[in-house]
């Protein structure tokens, strides 16, 4: 493990069970990707050579014709709807976010118009899409797609998310049919997803990928799909994309995580997670108030999680407060809350240095016992976090 001058710096030594969320810096770089980002740090490239490079290693681990790496995979929405919308017209790419062409229009499922952080429809506008909604946000059937699709449509999004409504949408096979049938290319949205390979060969033009999730690269995006579709996103760079561009560093850290991903040891690593959801079960179990599941991934992604659910008249503390005395203690456990109104909150096992599971379970234990030995119930009203959830961002920098 690497020197930890987070204490030195001022910073909170928080430990990681809410999963790869970039608020967090995402995820534990892999030492393959380290190496090679130090390497090359003191040496000049010619970058558009070195994207060639990470090109026929992107290609090669996702089925792509071709791929390039960008600053994240919002810049890659970004880059492949302006791509669709100017193709090589260097005049055009110039222009944006003005639109030369009229064929301008994207559509997106209602139901998958959701923030990663910030909005994906935003992701689209700034190319100069302009969003057409699809179904409502719990339904979209065949005709709503099919008759949403015009000659001004330039590209369809689809996208992969624990945040999208997971019922009544068109899935990816159904949605690439029905754009191709009108010739329309379809952008996946695949920021966290392991299954690097699935959704081009379901058809899509184009995936996104995180570079700095799962795979535990630098921070980054990557673009993989057609040949054609690619250099159209890539010379976006030219454009709206000199503001996401990425450095030599990233572009080799990512071709380094990439290639470490194909020797993985996954099945070890499952095992390992597995085991640290295994504690956290056996600490929460047989607690007043307190019950323990071991769910699967909503997008299919080889891990599971630990729902947490809290009965506040049994264990003495709502959901929320639980979530919030672990973040504000010592030292600070981060889960992952995006639902705790519903009284539950999930660990995440994918990001833990070793012994950190440990000191997860003590945490949990302690807030706990804290709790049962109130003699009132610790029920903050959930509306003040709704109240208070940017103030660290409005104050910035106090």
């Amino acid at each position: 493990m690497s020197t930890d001058n987070r204490s030195s710096l001022g910073l909170r030594p928080v430990i990681n069970v809410s999963g790869t969320m970039t608020s967090l810096g995402a995820s534990i770089v892999v030492p393959e990707a380290i190496s090679a980002m130090a390497s090359i740090l003191p040496h000049f490239v010619e970058i558009n050579d070195l994207q060639r490079k990470a090109s026929a290693v992107i290609a090669r681990l996702t089925g792509g014709e071709a791929g390039f790496v960008t600053a994240s995979c919002s810049a890659g929405i970004t880059l492949a709807v302006a791509g669709a919308i100017t193709g090589n017209n260097l005049l055009a790419i110039e222009k944006l976010p003005d639109v030369v062409p009229e064929k301008n229009e994207v559509l997106v499922q209602m139901g998958h118009v959701v923030s990663y952080g910030a909005p994906v429809d935003q992701a689209i506008r700034l190319a100069g899409g302009k969003v057409v909604l699809v179904g409502q946000a719990t339904s979209t059937h065949r005709f709503h797609m099919e008759n949403a699709i015009t000659d001004k449509t330039a590209a369809a999004v689809y996208v992969v998310s624990h945040h999208v409504v997971d019922y009544g949408l068109l899935n990816l096979k159904e949605f690439v049919e029905i754009a191709h049938a009108k010739g329309v290319p379809v952008i996946v949205d695949a920021a966290s997803e392991y299954d690097l390979r699935i959704f081009l060969e379901q058809g899509a033009d184009i995936a996104l990928y995180s570079g700095h999730k799962f795979l535990g690269g630098p921070t980054s995006g990557i673009v993989a799909g057609t040949k054609e579709l690619v250099r159209h996103a890539f010379l976006q760079n030219m454009g709206i994309g000199r503001g996401m561009k990425v450095g030599k560093e990233s572009i080799f850290g990512v071709m380094a995580a990439l290639e470490a991903w194909e020797n993985r040891d996954h099945a070890g690593i499952r095992e390992r997670e597995t085991g640290y959801l295994n504690l956290w079960k056996r600490t929460l179990d047989d607690r007043p108030g307190v019950t323990a599941l071991i769910e699967p991934d909503p997008t299919n992604n080889p891990l599971d999680r630990l729902r947490v659910i809290v009965d506040p008249e049994q264990a003495h503390i709502t959901a929320w407060d639980l979530a919030d005395a672990l973040a504000k203690g010592s030292p600070p456990i981060i889960v992952r809350d995006h639902e705790v109104e519903h009284r539950y909150f999930y660990l995440d096992p994918c990001n833990l240095h070793p012994g950190e599971e440990t000191i997860v379970a003590e945490r949990l234990a302690q807030e706990l016992d804290k709790a049962r030995a109130s003699n009132e119930i610790i029920a903050t009203p959930i509306e003040n976090r709704s109240r208070h959830r940017f103030d660290g961002a409005l104050r910035w920098p106090d």
